[in-house]
């Protein structure tokens, strides 16, 4: 079956690319194989195991010019792993509109253009794999994540429409829902040496009650799913949600 995960000569374009899970995706995907660009706003360190691409996926007009740039007229694309995403937390009467705009021209708005631009070319391919990068907080409430709950949830919706629309061409469309990561946007949540251990355990305030597997995700455990959804391990597997979370939706 190894041979099932193996993307040598495939073109795959992954956002967020530039640190966390969108980095783990983008090389895990070149360390199969796989032709990668990844795309974020910037990309903080020298050494990528793939073609970095600066483009800030919210601004419609760069999407537009990177896809005829990179794709040419009839250019074509295997699989598109949509990651980029960002977290602005604040109760719904605190959170800024700026935030608000933003968290969704980020996480629903940025995936939706790129969509539209290359829907067409993976309709005249005839197959491929689509795999956004959501969250368990659309599945569960979690307090303060308004903006960030509501755009991910936008963002579900949008992909599986895109998988109807798709099923008929043969391209698959899915979504990897992660809890707690180990990633900097995690990080930015924590204020306090033991900000790990209490995520673990939960917080029975705010109706979180911790993750059932003892541990937070490593931003490669999440990339190992969005791997298999764009691998032919997966190919009779569309319109799904798989939460990789250590069991912590179960327990909210």
């Amino acid at each position: 079956m190894n041979h099932q995960m193996d993307f040598s000569g495939r073109n795959i374009w992954v956002t967020g690319a530039g640190q966390g899970i969108g980095r783990a995706v983008a090389e895990g995907f070149a360390r199969l194989g796989g032709e990668v660009t990844g795309f974020d706003r910037a990309f903080p360190e020298r050494d990528y195991g793939f073609t970095p691409y600066v483009l800030d996926v919210g601004d419609a007009q760069a999407v537009q010019q990177a896809c005829q740039e990179l794709l040419a007229e009839e250019g074509a694309l295997d699989v598109f792993a949509s990651v980029a995403g960002i977290l602005r937390l604040a109760p719904i009467e605190e959170l800024t509109l700026a935030d608000w705009d933003d968290s969704l021209q980020v996480n629903v708005s940025g995936p939706f253009y790129l969509l539209r631009e290359l829907l067409p070319r993976f309709k005249r391919l005839g197959r491929g794999a689509v795999v956004a990068v959501s969250s368990n907080a659309t599945h569960v409430p979690r307090m303060q994540m308004a903006a960030y709950s509501a755009s991910k949830a936008a963002l579900s919706c949008l992909i599986r429409t895109a998988g109807l629309e798709l099923a008929n061409h043969g391209v698959r469309c899915n979504l990897v829902s992660p809890g707690s990561t180990d990633t900097a946007m995690q990080r930015g949540m924590w204020h306090s040496e033991d900000a790990r251990e209490r995520t673990i355990a939960g917080f029975p305030e705010q109706y979180k009650l911790g993750i059932p597997l003892r541990k937070i995700a490593t931003p490669e455990e999440i990339a190992s799913t969005v791997l298999f959804l764009a691998s032919d391990l997966a190919s009779h597997i569309t319109l799904q949600d798989i939460v990789v979370d250590g069991g912590a939706t179960l327990t909210a």
